[in-house]
This record gives C-alpha cells, sequence and structure tokens, in this order.
C-alpha cells in the first residue's frame, strides 16, 4: 500500500450533484420497479451503478430531480443515503484505493458510495459519498 497519497487533484465538484445510495431487494425486477417509480414522477436517471449479493442489492444514483427522487424514495419505503459526493483523483497503480478508503475508515468516517467517474494517463477520478463530508474533505487533503 502506498505510504503517500497525492491529493494534489482532490475537489469538490460544484457540478456533482447529491449522489443517492438506495437499498433494493436484490429480485428479479427491483431495479425495473425503482425506475419506473422514478419515472413515474418525471425524474432522469442521470448516472447509476448498483450492484447485489444475497437478498440485498442497491444502486448508486444522481438524478436531474433531487427533491422529487426523495419523495419517490420515502414513498416507496427504500432505505437510502444521500450526499455530495467528494470527487479525488488518485494515481492509477495498485494499493492506492486502499490508501484512500484506509484513511477514512482511520478517521471513523463511512463510505456510503464510491464510483469511478475518469480516468487520465496518470490517475484514476473516483466519487466518494459518506457519512461525514467535512471530516473526509480533512483527511484527503481537501481543506488546503
Amino acid at each position: 500500500m502506498a505510504d503517500q497519497l497525492d491529493t494534489s487533484s482532490a475537489r469538490e465538484d460544484a457540478a456533482v450533484t447529491t449522489q443517492f445510495v438506495v437499498q433494493l431487494r436484490n429480485r428479479p425486477g427491483a431495479l425495473a420497479e425503482f425506475a419506473a417509480a422514478l419515472d413515474a414522477h418525471g425524474v432522469d436517471i442521470r448516472d447509476i451503478a448498483g450492484g447485489g449479493l444475497g437478498d440485498v442489492g442497491y444502486a448508486l444514483v444522481t438524478t436531474n430531480d433531487e427533491a422529487a427522487t426523495r419523495e419517490v424514495l420515502r414513498d416507496s419505503g427504500h432505505l437510502f443515503a444521500e450526499g455530495r459526493p467528494v470527487i479525488i483523483e488518485i494515481r492509477d497503480r495498485p494499493g492506492e484505493l486502499a490508501t484512500v478508503t484506509e484513511r477514512l475508515g482511520d478517521a471513523g468516517i463511512n463510505i456510503n458510495g464510491i464510483v469511478l467517474v475518469g480516468r487520465s494517463a496518470t490517475g484514476v477520478e473516483i466519487a466518494i459519498t459518506v457519512d461525514d463530508p467535512p471530516g473526509a474533505r480533512r483527511v484527503l487533503g481537501l481543506d488546503g
């Protein structure tokens, strides 16, 4: 694992909207039902990632209408977390993600969602949604 984290490209992107981390049942059609509920309220999904294991699935989404998304999630009874992701570019080499997540974990900061949002010749840009954004910014060197 890398000892030093290069956070020269760390930032909080003003253009990034709220990311919703949504718990779904891990069964056929669960994601379709969630997407249809958003559609019924005129909500457009802008970005999505997800997965599932056992009985639990999840979707990480950003949308064009945060308030309507929140309403759909509350009305449907889905457990969810939300937040503005912290964007950081790390070197594209083994151990860098481990270093970032270890630092957050050591500081008691929980990761609710993480998505790879870009790749360059030298780095990987990731969006991390956490339970303590100010703490994450401090730990990742965004304060200075």
